[in-house]
């Protein structure tokens, strides 16, 4: 971790969702959303003021994408 910046590498699983993982996290963090994952690394560091910065690879942007389009991606349809 560098200063208020806290970098985490995301990746996204079919099974779990998103994945977080970052050598200051004692396990991957899982989420079934970008902002559900950023909330659950949040709390797990609790500093009052911390910017997160989310590096998603190729199988998690795709992900995101899919969703901002309107897919349901490859999860489901979260009860829609």
């Amino acid at each position: 971790m560098s200063g208020d910046r806290f970098e985490v590498n995301v990746t996204f699983d079919e099974r779990r969702g998103y994945v977080a993982s970052a050598p200051e996290l004692r396990q991957p963090v899982t989420a079934l959303s970008l902002g559900g994952l950023r909330r659950r690394i949040e709390a797990l560091l609790v500093p009052d003021d911390i910017h997160i910065v989310l590096h998603l690879d190729r199988t998690a942007r795709r992900e995101r994408d899919q969703r901002r389009r309107g897919g349901a991606g490859r999860m489901g349809d979260y009860g829609r």
